[in-house]
């Protein structure tokens, strides 16, 4: 297996808002994808996609963005939540689903009131792994996985939402049709093969979103082990067998990327976007955060970090919520705010946990996606914070890894996902709590307390 990357910018025009240009996606496949193939390119059978969930991309009908895409990040959408809350409780239900800005419903109500013009001219209105799909093959689709976290979709039909989409006088026309994860939607382009310096008309699989294929990466399709993966945001996954809603409206429950499977999932906004902007602004390498950080006992003498940069979703679902170090003395260093912000970020990560546990899925283990390219001193802190054990899954890119094996499911190397979950490598033990755990539960405690004091001075 080969693995290739390369870097696009985060868009931040004003504040709230969170953009991406989909040409820069479609530049950097461009150097990732003959990077991951290198002298085994000819030997490609299929294509599988994977993405960041929840963005909005209008493109006409080949696939020219017709502006910035608007991701999950964004919170510009505030004022339209009010219109989905507005709806009937009937409604609200077939959601299955808290509302949240960055999803696409209310980013699409933003548009249509903000940007008329577009809304009305575009032919889709897309997922960004399903825009990269329509690049390939000049044809649109999407799959439930994404599907189901867009606040336009019956959990119930399986289906999109066309009561709801009526009673917001949103288009369903440029929703993209639905077809399965590993459904063939069509063959990739000689253009497109080119620019991707790969054989043209290979079959392109719906693929899925994000956690939805690091779970089947990580063998996650029936009860039991749940999965933690940390990105620019954070997301615990917890594999379901039937449509269980949580009646807190605290975390999430989308589609899995098989028939019949759906995910519980917590999700938080601020994980590595919030340490990126840390680390940044402190102006140190990433060696520097970690032994500096390290260099400083646990519960950084006081300090205790809010990552709320971008609002927050689990537990809070606030747009508003603001980041903030508390505490601050002169005895603390940038070594005290790099430790404070790895703390808060595993506080953050500890919450979702408790919201996810709290809905009563069963949890026989916790693994952490891509943990064996974690710093180790990352990993136990996590431990100690958890206070729980940490598994590493066996790659360091399950997401990819995952729309790998759905393609590979699609040009039928395997007869289908459930299959596909059985071949993963059992993950391996990284992490037990240890003696620091104790000191992280009075910290944990106060940072608790902190959210609610803070939004009460930024109101």
């Amino acid at each position: 297996m080969g693995t290739g990357s390369a870097p696009y910018p985060l868009l931040t025009p004003q504040p709230g808002w969170a953009e991406a240009e989909p040409e820069a996606w479609w530049g950097a496949a461009a150097i990732a994808v003959p990077e991951a193939a290198g002298v085994h390119a000819s030997d490609i059978a299929a294509i599988g996609l994977s993405g960041q969930m929840h963005g909005v991309v209008l493109s006409d009908e080949l696939g020219q963005a017709l502006r910035p895409a608007i991701i999950w990040a964004d919170s510009r959408a505030r004022k339209q939540l009010a219109t989905y809350r507005k709806l009937s409780p009937e409604l609200r239900r077939t959601l299955a689903n808290p509302i949240a800005t960055g999803m696409a419903g209310p980013t699409l109500l933003w548009l249509k009131e903000h940007e008329r013009q577009l809304y009305r001219r575009a032919q889709w209105a897309l997922q960004p792994k399903d825009w990269l799909r329509l690049r390939m093959i000049h044809e649109a689709a999407t799959e439930p996985s994404d599907a189901s976290a867009t606040l336009l979709y019956d959990m119930a039909t399986d289906y999109w939402a066309k009561d709801l989409l009526e009673a917001l006088d949103l288009r369903l026309d440029f929703l993209a049709p639905i077809r399965e994860s590993v459904e063939i939607c069509g063959i990739l382009t000689a253009s497109a093969a080119e620019h991707l310096g790969v054989r043209p008309n290979l079959p392109v699989v719906g693929g899925a979103a994000d956690a939805a294929a690091a779970a089947i990466a990580g063998g996650l399709l029936d009860p039991g082990p749940v999965q933690l993966t940390i990105g620019s945001g954070a997301q615990v996954v917890a594999p379901r067998d039937r449509l269980a809603v949580d009646s807190t409206a605290r975390t999430h429950l989308y589609r899995a990327a098989a028939p019949d499977r759906w995910y519980a999932m917590a999700a938080m906004q601020n994980a590595g976007i919030a340490l990126e902007w840390v680390r940044t602004m402190l102006r140190a390498s990433w060696d520097e955060v970690y032994d500096e950080a390290f260099a400083v006992a646990p519960g950084a003498e006081g300090l205790l970090f809010l990552p709320y940069l971008t609002g927050e979703r689990t537990p809070y679902f606030d747009p508003d919520a603001r980041g903030a170090w508390i505490g601050l003395r002169l005895v603390h260093t940038r070594g005290h705010l790099l430790r404070a912000a790895l703390e808060g970020v595993a506080f953050a990560v500890r919450q979702g946990v408790e919201a996810l546990l709290a809905t009563g899925v069963p949890a026989t283990e916790l693994r952490l996606a891509g943990g064996g390219t974690f710093d180790p001193r990352w990993r136990q802190l996590l431990a100690d914070v958890l206070e729980q054990p940490l598994l590493a899954t066996a790659t360091s890119s399950a997401s990819s890894l995952g729309a790998a094996l759905l393609a590979g499911v699609g040009f039928g190397a395997w007869p289908d996902a459930k299959r596909v979950a059985a071949l993963a490598a059992p993950p391996t033990l990284v992490a037990t709590p240890g003696p620091s755990s104790e000191a992280y539960v009075e910290p944990y405690l106060r940072y608790r307390q902190l959210y609610m004091p803070i939004a009460a001075a930024m109101s």
